[in-house]
């Protein structure tokens, strides 16, 4: 199997010896994102403000290997404070709209530079939906 880096400018650069994203086969493995800019500003604020910068960010990655939220499969999602979940869910929701890959949401003591959330994601490159 072959593996390729992808990188893009369009999301922040890694902030230690990992990559962007990896792609294996036709299965792309992002690293986890955190609400930095692609500059590499923090957005501080609240949740859904950090939520949105991470999403914006794995789109980016996403979109490097010419896919986008649709070809989700799975993702992982670090949260400092589970109470906090309900405003999260919602601007996850509506960057993912109909589409609902499977998620494991988990809350953790500490994330780098003290950020409020961090997701990681599994894509397809080429996705067929079957519906029951």
């Amino acid at each position: 199997m072959t593996l390729k880096i992808v990188s893009t400018s369009d999301a922040p650069a890694a902030i230690g010896p990992y990559a962007q994203a990896i792609r294996a086969g036709n299965l792309l493995y992002t690293s986890g994102q955190i609400p930095l800019t692609p500059s590499g500003e923090l957005v501080v604020g609240t949740i859904q403000d950090q939520t949105r910068q991470v999403l914006t960010n794995l789109k980016a990655v996403l979109a490097a290997e010419g896919i986008g939220f649709e070809n989700v499969i799975k993702t992982t999602v670090f949260l400092k404070d589970m109470n906090q979940f309900a405003d999260f869910n919602e601007v996850y929701a509506s960057h993912f709209g109909a589409h609902t890959p499977a998620r494991s949401t988990v809350e953790v003591a500490r994330l780098p530079k003290d950020v409020l959330v961090e997701i990681e994601l599994i894509a397809a490159i080429s996705v067929e939906t079957v519906k029951n």
